[in-house]
């Protein structure tokens, strides 16, 4: 049985809670992608990657797109603030491939001019939502795995895509990956409150 996770409507703000490795604020995020096709059982390793599909969303500040990201908060393993942070910011709810890890990168923020040190996860989406924290400041957009690298502002988070990639070509044939499955009540993902 799958626990059944919460995430509050309003996204969390300030900076009290957020985590920082030598000067560095720490933000997590993800790699929101699906199968194309409705037939999950066509999705198997060795897949390739243009049988995905990617979820870029707009900055709060302009019309740039990127993998949703933020702080990772003192109270929170980093899939925590991953699946999180995915909420608030797009809308979606899914499993983050913690086995999966794409890295770490270190960026500078234009806006604050700090350094970032930013760690990337695949998240395999279950559910996307029509109402969530983040709606009304931001635009989601699905694409293939050309159009994401094409549309996505921060050249990090492409190189955290290409890794995606890379470990998608790898693996072998004929086994599932994705894990799709019918959710009953019991193992359904919730999130509201």
């Amino acid at each position: 049985m799958q626990i059944k996770k919460s995430f509050s409507m309003n996204s969390r703000t300030g900076r009290d809670l957020q985590r920082y490795n030598r000067g560095c604020r720490q933000v997590v995020g993800c790699i929101p992608y699906r199968c194309k096709t409705r037939d999950p059982s066509s999705c198997v390793q060795g897949s390739p990657i243009d049988d995905l599909e990617f979820l870029l969303i707009s900055s709060q500040k302009n019309q740039r797109m990127m993998f949703p990201k933020g702080g990772w908060e003192i109270d929170e393993s980093l899939e925590e603030a991953a699946s999180r942070e995915t909420f608030e910011e797009a809308g979606v709810v899914g499993e983050v491939d913690v086995q999966e890890y794409l890295g770490t990168w270190s960026f500078k923020s234009k806006s604050q001019g700090t350094f970032h040190e930013g760690h990337m996860f695949p998240l395999r989406v279950l559910e996307e939502l029509d109402e969530w924290p983040e709606k009304t400041v931001r635009r989601r957009l699905w694409v293939n795995f050309s159009e994401a690298r094409e549309v996505c502002w921060h050249p990090w988070m492409k190189e955290a895509l290409d890794v995606f990639a890379s470990k998608v070509s790898k693996r072998k044939e004929g086994t599932q990956i994705y894990h799709f499955k019918e959710l009953s009540d019991e193992s359904s993902v919730v999130c509201c409150s």
